[in-house]
């Protein structure tokens, strides 16, 4: 594996990942941050968290590139059209087990089935995220096609 390609494609992805989240929430067509989830997760200032909750995409960004050179690896092959289809399973998985789970995971964030509070003042996401926009599971689909696909592109595996 090459840790290089690795850090700079994950890197790269991550990046582009997040600006077309964040965009599709400036644009209104999701009411999801990223950042500013995962950032409250770890702080409390509402203002630093999506500076921290940045900085923990990106990392998670590298930690799914190794996954996905892994997978590259060990097939002995990579194309854009390859890293796009399991850019498509990653989001789907997010959608659909990682988002229904993330209230409990998440010390700020209210249930499906219990009121926000002063401590958990988030909206839970629900299944598929559909309480953030009916567009959400749309815009996160299309961005973790986007992240596979520059993965499948530009990563070349060592083996093969």
């Amino acid at each position: 594996m090459s840790v290089g390609d690795v850090l700079l494609w994950g890197f790269a992805a991550t990046i582009v990942l997040t600006t077309l989240m964040s965009a599709g929430h400036a644009a209104g067509v999701s009411r999801m941050s990223i950042p500013f989830m995962l950032g409250t997760m770890f702080t409390a200032d509402r203002d630093r968290a999506p500076a921290v909750g940045f900085l923990a995409h990106l990392m998670m960004g590298w930690l799914f590139a190794v996954l996905y050179a892994l997978v590259f690896e060990s097939l002995g092959r990579s194309s854009w059209w390859l890293g796009g289809a399991i850019g498509l399973v990653h989001g789907l998985a997010v959608l659909v087990a990682v988002m229904p789970i993330l209230p409990g995971l998440h010390p700020r964030m209210a249930g499906e089935h219990q009121g926000p509070d002063p401590t958990r003042a988030l909206e839970p996401p629900g299944f598929m995220a559909l309480h953030y926009g009916r567009s959400t599971p749309l815009l996160a689909l299309m961005a973790h096609l986007v992240y596979g696909m520059i993965l499948g592109a530009f990563y070349t595996p060592t083996v093969g």
